[in-house]
């Protein structure tokens, strides 16, 4: 079995780990599944939405891209079942998302935006 499928965040905060062994391993279907089916990513000029658009995203990404640094992942906001996640890249830009929690107890994220640079 993929990792992507045996391995879930058990807490939001887990989500950005998650993110960076994956993307650090070329694992573009383990990225997906970081995310509901019908997910929001926004980054940059370029929204997708559903994990077709999320796949070619990250796919293209990958292509271009080959490390990831761990981020600084900052204590998440939670509440009935949904969650703001934080992290800190190295560049000082923060990226901001938002966490459901599923039925099987995991957390996936729903909405996930991108280089988000913090106030001077």
């Amino acid at each position: 079995m993929a990792e992507h499928a045996r391995d879930g965040a058990r807490e939001p905060g887990e989500l950005a780990s998650l993110f960076n062994t994956r993307a650090n391993a070329g694992d573009v279907e383990g990225l997906v599944a970081l995310y509901e089916p019908d997910a929001v990513l926004a980054a940059g000029d370029v929204v997708a939405t559903g994990h077709g658009e999320i796949r070619r995203f990250y796919a293209d990404l990958l292509a271009r891209k080959s490390d990831f640094p761990q981020a600084e992942v900052l204590p998440a906001l939670i509440k009935d079942g949904l969650a703001l996640t934080f992290a800190r890249l190295g560049n000082g830009v923060l990226s901001v998302e938002a966490a459901r929690r599923q039925a099987d107890g995991t957390w996936l994220w729903a909405i996930d935006q991108l280089k988000i640079k913090p106030r001077s």
